[in-house]
């Protein structure tokens, strides 16, 4: 439950303070101690979860007078993964306070409910929960090999799969055909679900899929990729990072390439 748990100012705690996608580490960790050793306010913490016996408690940045060293959470892929996700509930949580000040019913001041993990208009009382951004990502296989695309902001030359935004009344799965065939303009079929991966940037949730070729020729759609084609297991360029949903997929694929490859 989101909420102080008899926190005090001498409390040795785990801190996630953060500013829009961005984290506050220390020596590339996440820092230990109290709330008068750092400066921070107690009266604005709160306790997001335990990992490994330690408790967690949040703060939003602007809330510190102190000036910190923020990251990237795209530089933290590599911890383990439910101190990940106690980072990415943070910053969703963050990116909610920071934009939801008003309340869009009546124009009032939104204030945090510790109870329902909400923001409540102190005038018309109404609740406002977290946005949560629903995406599709899937990797799409096509004999032995996949489809892989790079997107004009991967300045490095990476490669990475199929993803985009869910759209009002469609199904996961229909927005995975047209996500598809709307920036490859090919057709898939066996479309099955993977699994799941907060994204706070701000507050997405991605949801994965494996898919297989039906039909067409590859022809990128130049607005939204740079490049789209098919790569086989010894030719891949690279691609997304550890511990991303994307890698997950890509090297799902692979695996599934080389045991039916050698079967």
């Amino acid at each position: 439950m989101l909420k102080n748990r008899d926190i005090n100012e001498a409390s040795f705690v785990s801190w996630i303070v953060v500013k829009d996608s961005t984290i506050w580490l220390q020596d590339g960790k996440l820092p230990e101690g109290t709330a008068s050793e750092f400066n921070l306010p107690i009266e604005n913490a709160r306790h997001l979860g335990d990992f490994q016996g330690k408790p967690y408690y949040w703060l939003n940045e602007v809330d510190v007078s102190e000036s910190l060293d923020m990251v990237s959470l795209r530089d933290c892929l590599d911890f383990p993964e439910p101190l990940f996700l106690l980072m990415s509930k943070a910053i969703q949580f963050g990116h909610m306070t920071q934009s939801m000040r008003y309340c869009p019913i009546c124009g009032g001041r939104n204030h945090l409910n510790n109870n329902q993990l909400a923001m409540q208009c102190g005038d018309c009382r109404t609740l406002h929960y977290p946005r949560i951004f629903p995406c599709i990502i899937v990797a799409v296989r096509k004999d032995n090999q996949i489809l892989l695309a790079q997107h004009p902001r991967h300045r490095n030359g990476m490669y990475t799969v199929i993803a985009g935004f869910l759209e009002v009344g469609e199904t996961l799965e229909q927005c995975v055909a047209r996500e598809i065939k709307e920036e490859t303009g090919i057709d898939v079929t066996n479309i099955r679900y993977f699994g799941s991966q907060p994204w706070a940037f701000p507050s997405s949730m991605m949801m994965a899929f494996l898919a297989d070729y039906a039909g067409g020729v590859v022809k990128p759609d130049y607005q939204e990729l740079s490049d789209a084609n098919w790569f086989g297991v010894d030719d891949m360029p690279e691609v997304a990072p550890q511990g991303t949903i994307a890698r997950a997929l890509i090297e799902k694929t692979l695996d599934d390439i080389k045991s039916t490859s050698h079967g």
